[in-house]
């Protein structure tokens, strides 16, 4: 299949079959193979809100160049079942040029696939896999799509040993017989596909995602503990840090639920250690109270919410950008605090370090805005830049005398004192109190203090690192969050087209930054917003709170179904016709 001119060459293949066919070690190892082999990609992957089981596709995505976010359509679609796929169908775009490739004993191609107009072939799979001692039918389709895109040999082979090491000599023998059968299988295949292993890789590459970025993050910012409560999406991130914490001398603890995660967090930092938790929606809504803590208390801690389709328990397995809102605005009172957002995968690791760092230099509660799409996709991303900045905590001297613990200094950042420190001794909870920590309910020292706390992040000096901005169109289009990589690429599509645009995605979503967007936004006649919510909530914060110099419009729609970079070329190109 052949793109067009103003597409990045890639391939967008999809493997799918019932819980137990092993799609998604397929998926992984094509992959893993393709990083070896030059190439970019992504991997993500579909299921249902089932614990175990059930239905499941790997998506993988390969190009010569960078790419974070899904294909328009599926160049190839191999099921080895059927199973349930009316549930995730909508999540498989085919046209007329996509190879379909299925085992017909497995029942005739759904009429939700057969509609595409896709071409179709059979392949028996399944009675395939069982003239190979224990062969799988998942490594002969490994097979066929390697075979197909033309992945070397040698590179497979080589993913193959090292992922099936532990299973022993037999179950790699078994594997390679049976890879070999979806080779020759893929020789009797008429598919056309863009070469992708002409380019050998000039920069070190990391197979990485969403949440294990930002584990690195938090470690090289300064997080030593992390208290929270398994949840998807944001799970992986957790077992990532709880490997790696031990190594460098820190811990996780696994809490009983959110409530107590959160306070956890903020006992750690009280004493002097940051201090991180990760969860997703539903966790970030029973959290508030305790962050409306951490900001009374002037407590640094850092929230990395994985969102997820809501509300409520919602749709744990899908993405959505739709959390925006209760980041902003969830505390009670006026409490503000820090809401940041990684804009890609590798992003991830930048964000959540310069998270860490903020909150500790402000004494403040950030709040990271991930998702599902970041965080569980596995990505070929060059290796992220070492960035050298780490948590800076003011701190109080022992002995220095009387502590006056929220005290209005160095432009609302008052030194903190760490517990046991002789002479150091404070109250800090959750009541209104003077400058030495003692609780009031004077309206001076409510006002006081009120002023102290936006003052401190209103008046810091973010720097660049606030947004990317790339392009110097007269029309703008911002995103934020996970839809920074379809956008990115769409306007590339459609400079290639000869339209140029202006990008402005904010990493820094609050406080609200109303001078750097009226500088980012400067000569712009109109402006676009892009996001993946049912409710535009970031377009209404845009207007409402960093007051656009120019007229801004949005595109919006909720998940679960990624944007694609098709479907916003088309957007774009009307919006800007308009």
């Amino acid at each position: 299949m052949t793109a067009k001119d103003d597409e990045t060459p890639s391939l967008s293949i999809a493997l799918t079959g019932s819980g137990g066919a092993g799609v998604i070690t397929a998926g992984n190892m094509l992959l893993d193979a393709a990083a070896k082999a030059g190439c970019y990609g992504l991997f993500a992957r579909s299921s249902g809100p089932q614990i175990r089981g059930g239905e499941a596709a790997a998506m993988v995505r390969l190009a010569k160049e960078p790419v974070a976010a899904p294909g328009d359509v599926f160049d190839i679609l191999i099921a080895i079942d059927w199973h349930n796929i009316d549930r995730f169908a909508v999540e498989l775009p085919l046209s007329t040029e996509s190879l379909v490739i299925a085992d017909p004993s497995q029942g005739e191609v759904p009429e939700v696939i057969a509609a595409s107009g896709a071409r179709i072939a059979e392949l028996p799979l399944k009675d395939l896999a069982k003239t190979v001692a224990k062969g799988r039918p998942n490594m002969i389709a490994l097979g066929v799509v390697a075979g197909l895109i033309g992945l070397p040999d040698e590179v497979a082979d080589e993913v193959m040993a090292r992922a099936l090491k532990k299973r022993g000599d037999e179950a790699l023998a078994a594997s390679r017989d049976a890879f070999a059968l979806g080779v020759e299988a893929a020789g009797t295949m008429s598919f056309d596909g863009p070469d992708l292993w002409t380019r050998a890789a000039t920069r070190e590459r990391w197979i990485i995602n969403g949440n294990e970025a930002a584990g690195l993050g938090a470690v090289r910012g300064g997080v030593r503990f992390v208290a929270a409560y398994p949840i998807t999406p944001a799970t992986d991130l957790l077992e990532w840090m709880a490997l790696n914490l031990q190594r460098l001398g820190g811990a996780l603890v696994q809490a009983e639920d959110e409530l107590a995660s959160i306070n956890m967090i903020i006992g750690a930092s009280y004493g002097g250690t940051p201090a991180l938790t990760a969860t997703s929606g539903p966790g970030l809504a029973l959290m508030s109270e305790s962050l409306g803590l951490a900001v009374a208390s002037e407590v640094p801690v850092v929230v990395v919410d994985v969102m997820r389709g809501g509300p409520s328990t919602g749709i744990p397995t899908k993405s959505e950008q739709s959390d925006l809102n209760i980041a902003l605005f969830g505390l009670h009172g006026d409490a503000p605090h820090l809401v940041l957002a990684p804009t890609s995968v590798s992003d991830c690791v930048f964000t959540t370090q310069w998270a860490v760092t903020l909150a500790e230099a402000l004494q403040s509660p950030a709040i990271v805005l991930s998702d599902q799409l970041l965080g569980q996709t596995r990505a070929i991303v060059d290796r992220p830049t070492d960035i050298a900045f780490v948590s800076q905590r003011v701190t109080a001297d022992a002995g220095a005398g009387e502590v006056r613990r929220y005290a209005l200094a160095g432009g609302g950042v008052s030194p903190m004192a760490i517990p046991g420190a002789p002479g150091a001794q404070y109250t800090a909870d959750g009541l209104e109190h003077d400058e030495r920590g003692l609780p009031s309910s004077r309206a001076g020292d409510h006002v006081t203090q009120l002023d102290k706390r936006a003052a401190k992040l209103d008046g810091f000096d973010y720097g660049n690192h606030w947004a990317e901005i790339e392009g110097d169109g007269r029309r703008a289009v911002v995103a934020w969050g996970s839809s920074t990589g379809a956008v990115r690429e769409a306007l590339a599509r459609l400079g290639s087209r000869g339209h140029e645009f202006r990008l402005v995605s904010p990493r820094l979503l609050a406080p609200a930054q109303p001078a750097r967007w009226t500088e980012a936004l400067e000569g712009v006649e109109r402006a676009l917003v892009v996001e993946l919510n049912h409710s535009a909530q970031f377009y209404r914060y845009l207007k409402g709170y960093c007051d656009p110099p120019c007229p801004v419009d949005v595109y919006h729609r909720p998940g679960p179904l990624p944007l694609r970079v098709g479907e916003l070329v088309a957007e774009i190109e009307k919006w800007s016709r308009s």
